[in-house]
């Protein structure tokens, strides 16, 4: 229970890996504030450590209310993942406008609007701790994902720049980056016949990474066991060979 007394907000926070990373923080004793667009608010799950508000990372406003909301209800928030994130895959040559500004507006501006929103919280919180999400394309090309793929590159740079203006206020800032996850869009990749079967050959253990393993690299980053960590992009892809 090395989060006991700690609030977490997790954007995305209700399904994929998301809701896995509530859970566990929740299981290691943190409240955890689960916000999404589609929830249906205060639903309580893990006991009631974890409860949905809900908020959309692409409108200010509603980012700087679910802040509010877990301060004026649960104190911190010491914690804040900024994990919310959508795909709209297709060529650079057909991809339109409101895709491309769909992905940016939530993968990128969105983590923007969340640390932004964080930081005065953060600030009067021991040891602030804000997680950022980026993605093995974050680093690596894949045809078709040119939107996916420039927003979480942009995700790493956002959070290197905010580790260093951060850190005099006692808050850190580091980045998961997953690779191929059975959970949320993993799952429906790995679900496709067409390029799982290529993918899966380049992962050097052979197979996709779980929901769970992800979280519990995000529990190390939001525990005091990370404390001298700070600017860091980690992979969380098992190895690959790509």
């Amino acid at each position: 229970m090395q989060l006991q007394g700690r609030t977490a907000v997790v954007t995305g926070g209700t399904r994929g890996l998301g809701r896995a990373v509530a859970q566990a923080l929740a299981d290691e004793g943190a409240i955890v504030v689960a916000a999404a667009r589609d929830v249906e608010p205060d639903s309580p799950d893990r006991g009631g450590r974890i409860v949905h508000v809900k908020a959309d990372v692409t409108v200010p406003q509603s980012v700087a209310d679910l802040m509010r909301t877990a301060h004026e209800r649960y104190g911190g928030p010491h914690i804040v993942v900024a994990n919310a994130g959508v795909s709209r895959p297709g060529p650079v040559s057909a991809l339109s406008d409101e895709h491309w500004e769909a992905v940016i507006g939530t993968n990128l501006t969105g983590v923007f609007h969340t640390v932004r929103a964080a930081v005065p919280y953060l600030r009067d919180a021991e040891a602030g701790r804000i997680i950022t999400m980026s993605s093995l394309l974050g680093r690596r090309a894949m045809p078709g994902a040119a939107a996916y793929c420039a927003s979480k590159a942009a995700v790493e740079r956002l959070t290197e720049v905010c580790a260093l203006e951060l850190a005099p206020q006692g808050i850190t800032v580091n980045c998961l980056s997953p690779g191929f996850i059975d959970e949320g869009q993993g799952r429906d990749l790995m679900a496709n016949e067409a390029i799982w079967p290529r993918l899966q050959g380049t992962l050097a253990m052979g197979r996709a990474g779980t929901g769970a393993e992800v979280a519990r690299a995000a529990v190390f980053l939001a525990s005091a066991q990370s404390g001298y960590v700070n600017g860091a992009v980690l992979p969380v892809d098992g190895g690959v060979r790509w």
